[in-house]
């Protein structure tokens, strides 16, 4: 009979591992937190949110999310729009700027990762990206809050050739919820 609790502490220390090789570097590269490097990245896939929405994409309090945005917007990564809905709200954009430091903090967090995965052969990269599909599948189960789990991620390598798992498990549960 397998072992799953040795399966699990493999897994626990290879995602501190890799958190540690990933999110380091990502955010040497840009200059900024981990959180600041994370809200440029998902700024850059979906600008215009307000800052309470990029807040919660990047796991920060709405207060600890607009101390962060005036960091951004004082190294002129990010600027402050008035929304198109309601002129009371503002939204975030990332500026050029803060377009070419997400292109850092994504080659700074990708490089590693490719190295790593580089060193396995084809069907064990094939195998492995299966398991984590089907992993990030049952995470998104657990967290439900997609643009969190994916606050780092590499949208277009992510779906090329490929359906983004947490985004399908995304609209599954709403599908599910619009059936009731």
């Amino acid at each position: 009979m397998h072992d799953v609790d040795r399966t699990a502490n493999l897994l626990g220390a290879t995602a501190l591992a890799l958190v540690e090789l990933t999110l380091d570097d990502a955010a040497k590269a840009a200059g900024v937190s981990t959180s600041g490097a994370a809200a440029l990245v998902s700024l850059t896939a979906q600008p215009g949110v307000s800052v309470t929405e990029l807040g919660r994409r990047v796991g920060l309090t709405q207060p600890a999310a607009a101390r962060m945005v005036d960091s951004l917007e004082a190294d002129g990564l990010v600027e402050r729009r008035p929304s198109p809905v309601n002129n009371r709200w503002t939204t975030v954009h990332p500026t050029p700027a803060g377009k070419r430091q997400s292109g850092r903090i994504l080659r700074a967090r990708g490089g590693p990762l490719a190295d790593l995965v580089a060193g396995l052969d084809e069907d064990d990269q094939r195998s492995l990206d299966g398991l984590l599909t089907k992993l990030l599948t049952r995470l998104y189960g657990h967290i439900g809050r997609a643009q969190y789990m994916c606050r780092l991620c590499d949208r277009k390598s992510c779906t090329n050739e490929a359906v983004c798992p947490v985004g399908e498990a995304e609209q599954h549960e709403d599908a599910g919820a619009h059936d009731l």
